[in-house]
């Protein structure tokens, strides 16, 4: 059995404002050609299908038309929702995808047991099990350990630990004879970040301890780095398919494929993403940068996108104009694009600090980070009641995006 494991599309993701959507498409197009020549029999999809709960009308087409396609290559499918997802979006045609081979979990199960996933092939034989865990929102454990007197980030570890628990008990009546797969979407202790992860849910880190024998292997979504965890090749992030930030301009984006044999996992096979762009970063002074934009090719199929960081010795309003001055001369070719452009300079004086921000425009910027800014201002106040009030904070996102 071939089984393949992705995660994290973020479908309808801008990188400062300029839309990822040709680059989305591009690889949707890849994945279904892949699918189709190595005979993929199960496809996971690990959380985060859109980037926001409500998604546009565009973005939801650019999906049903993923699966429409899918369905008729006849690949048994099996999608978790994420942190980003609305559990209403996710689970609304989720009974008609159900009959055709798709099988949409967007939010936890009342009944735990309902999240394990029996995987048949044509002739109702019984070919693997999942267990289809979604992103795991605050109410969703505290149901499984109502202990209010603990501290938050260690409740929502043994919450996770304990849904995974009955889970792994439940699937070892399945342990020898099929392959038992678990799914999630979440932050596993140690886990390699990148800057479009600064929203990440409930920032409780997990030990990949509560993934037991039981499962052959464990497909996560949440983190956008391609990467093992806990030295265990069995449990994965298989990471976003796109770069979503310019921290990720160096990552190898793939997939994993997975197979196996009787009941055991085969082979893992790190399946590389083809880079339809480049995401560029050029640094130093105003002239070495200005030379290496000057003197840049572009050769990817979509137009690059470009970061410039210019470093000064003092703040200079005469050099903010010339650096915005350098970007409106490149505006018009279509090679690449500059979307991003910050300054550091060696004087760190009050002026700067205070006065002078690197290029940050607030519709850009994450609740959180808005939040975290408003903190760190406020000098008179402990770092314990800092972190009560991050807690309550997070907490409040957490139900909105759950009423979203």
């Amino acid at each position: 059995m071939k089984i393949l494991h992705t995660a994290d599309w973020h479908i309808g993701k801008q990188l400062h404002k300029q839309s990822l959507a040709e680059e989305m498409t591009l690889f949707l197009d890849w994945l279904l050609t892949y699918i189709k020549k190595e005979k993929v029999d199960l496809l996971l999809i690990s959380g985060d299908i859109f980037d926001v709960a409500n998604p546009a009308s565009k973005d939801r087409e650019v999906y049903f038309k993923f699966l429409s396609h899918l369905i008729q290559l006849g690949t048994r499918t099996i999608i978790t929702g994420g942190n980003h997802d609305s559990i209403a979006v996710l689970n609304a045609p989720s009974v008609l995808l159900d009959y055709m081979g798709i099988t949409v979990i967007g939010g936890a199960k009342e009944d735990i047991i309902e999240e394990v996933i029996e995987v048949k092939n044509k002739k109702g034989g019984l070919e693997a099990v999942v267990a289809a865990v979604p992103f795991l929102r605050d109410k969703d454990l505290r149901r499984i350990d109502p202990n209010q007197n603990q501290d938050r980030r260690e409740a929502i570890r043994e919450g996770m630990k304990q849904h995974y628990e009955i889970l792994s008990e439940h699937c070892k009546t399945y342990q020898k004879e099929v392959p038992v797969i678990a799914m999630g979407h979440l932050y596993a202790k140690g886990a390699s970040i990148s800057e479009s992860e600064r929203d990440i849910g409930n920032q409780s880190s997990i030990n990949a301890d509560i993934f037991t024998d039981v499962f052959d292997y464990v497909a996560l979504g949440h983190i956008h780095r391609p990467q093992i965890v806990a030295k265990n090749e069995s449990i994965r992030y298989s990471g976003s398919p796109i770069a979503l930030s310019f921290s990720e301009k160096t990552d190898e984006k793939s997939i994993v494929l997975v197979e196996t044999e009787k009941a055991k996992i085969k082979d893992i096979t790190i399946v590389p993403i083809p880079k339809q762009r480049k995401l560029v970063r050029f640094t130093g002074d105003y002239d070495k940068v200005a030379e290496q934009l000057a003197n840049y090719q572009p050769e990817s199929e979509l137009t690059d996108f470009v970061e410039l960081h210019v470093k000064a010795p003092i703040f200079s309003h005469s050099l903010i104009s010339s650096v915005e001055a350098l970007i409106t001369d490149y505006a018009d070719q279509e090679a690449f694009r500059i979307l991003k452009h910050t300054f550091e300079f060696e004087e760190n004086s009050k002026q700067v600090t205070d006065f002078f921000e690197e290029n940050i425009n607030i519709e850009e910027m994450k609740p959180e980070d808005i939040f975290e800014t408003k903190l760190s201002s406020e000098e008179a106040m402990e770092d314990g009641q800092k972190q009560k009030l991050k807690d309550l904070f997070a907490e409040v996102l957490v139900e909105i995006q759950q009423n979203n």
